[in-house]
């Protein structure tokens, strides 16, 4: 997701919110990092910390919720480890925790019963193109941002990983939603539309080392990875 200076702020908070933690993160189509201007990049944190921090994550049975738990212990123990990549020049935001949410480490507004699989929903700012958070997928309520300065620098940085599912641009000039949708190396690009969801009637598939895991080589699907979104 990449969100550029002229970008209606509150509309690409809505968006890096429902991406990057709808069901718990746990989409082929999940946000992986928020790529933001530079000049509104404190704006764009202080907002998201907002909105998740307001969020409401528990059983999903009780009212709406944005997200449940985790969907197996393998699931959870592997975002554990994602976790772990958080590095001392990061910023943890979001959250009043990391981790399991559990009655020694509460969520603040968390309905329902605790027996299953909760994690905190964590915002890592400062993110660098080094970092594992940056180059690996997670597949969990986790959320990097890093800055840019010019809109080529953006989409550089949303190609490097290689996991080209999904992608979205956040903007109000119909040029730069262009020289976007020209430069991303992804299978889907959204024009101020979250990095979830598909369309019915469009194929469905991902460039590079994304995919659903039904494709040849050549379309670079991969059973390894299900998806990959920037």
């Amino acid at each position: 997701m990449v969100v550029t200076p002229d970008a209606e702020m509150a509309l690409a908070v809505e968006g890096a919110l429902f991406s990057g933690f709808g069901s718990a993160g746990q989409r082929c189509t999940s946000l992986g990092t928020a790529i933001v201007h530079e000049s509104r990049y404190e704006e764009f944190l202080r907002r998201l910390d907002t909105a998740v921090r307001e969020a409401v994550i528990g059983t999903p049975t009780l009212e709406e919720i944005l997200y449940g738990p985790l969907l197996a212990e393998r699931f959870a123990k592997r975002f554990e480890r994602y976790v772990e990549w958080i590095e001392p020049h990061h910023r943890v935001l979001g959250s009043s925790g990391t981790g399991r949410i559990t009655s020694q480490n509460p969520r603040e507004g968390f309905i329902g019963d605790l027996g299953g699989l909760y994690y905190h929903p964590t915002v890592v700012a400062d993110v660098r193109p080094g970092d594992k958070l940056f180059t690996h997928e997670t597949f969990g309520p986790i959320v990097g941002v890093m800055p840019y300065s010019t809109l080529d620098e953006a989409i550089e940085l949303a190609n490097r990983p290689g996991y080209g599912l999904s992608s979205a641009v956040y903007t109000t000039d119909p040029t730069t939603a262009f020289r976007f949708r020209a430069g991303i190396g992804a299978g889907m690009v959204s024009v101020n539309n979250s990095t979830s969801g598909a369309e019915a009637h469009l194929p469905f598939g991902g460039n590079g080392r994304s995919g659903n895991g039904s494709g040849s080589p050549a379309s670079g699907c991969s059973t390894s990875s299900p998806g990959g979104s920037r």
